[in-house]
């Protein structure tokens, strides 16, 4: 774990201890069905959730934070967490690559999986190798080359011996 994930996971646990959601102040709530149209019928998404992806998705909340970021999996209790800024602004092909990693993870914290475990840093982490797994087989499924899903895989809090691991752990050449 990175020291800037690490400051920010305490920062967030911190958060969590305070009688209300401080973070939360301002953002809108909603049902993922009513805000993602016909992602119930997505194949990615019913390999995920299997017979059960009509109900979970229409109990799934999405909070849509002014936060700024991209999109996470709330571990306390497995809501969505999105960036307005990102969804108003954000690439639709990787916020629909996003949905589909945080999906994953959903489905992992109903399994009881630890999403956040700090034993291991961000790119080792098995909930998150298999979250995109899952994912970079989805962007095959839709055609995306190589060097486009290394872009999507990349982010700015990670250097380049991370993004490498992360690449080798998912079956992504790194060219």
């Amino acid at each position: 774990m990175t020291a800037i994930e690490y400051t920010m996971f305490r920062i967030l646990r911190l958060f969590r201890k305070l009688p209300f959601n401080i973070l939360g102040v301002g953002n809108q709530k909603v049902v993922f069905t009513e805000f993602f149209k016909g992602f119930e019928k997505v194949d990615a998404v019913k390999g995920i959730f299997g017979e059960k992806t009509d109900e979970v998705l229409s109990h799934l909340t999405v909070e849509i934070s002014w936060i700024m970021g991209y999109m996470y999996v709330d571990g306390s209790d497995g809501h969505l967490v999105i960036s307005k800024g990102y969804l108003n602004s954000g690439n639709k092909t990787d916020i629909y690559l996003d949905l589909i990693h945080e999906l994953c993870h959903v489905k992992q914290f109903m399994e009881g999986k630890e999403l956040f475990d700090p034993r291991y840093d961000y790119v080792d982490r098995p909930t998150e190798i298999e979250a995109y797994r899952y994912c970079v087989q989805e962007a095959k499924r839709l055609g995306l080359s190589d060097e486009r899903i290394r872009c999507y895989l990349w982010t700015e809090w990670m250097g380049e011996d991370d993004f490498r691991r992360l690449a080798k752990s998912v079956n992504v050449s790194v060219a």
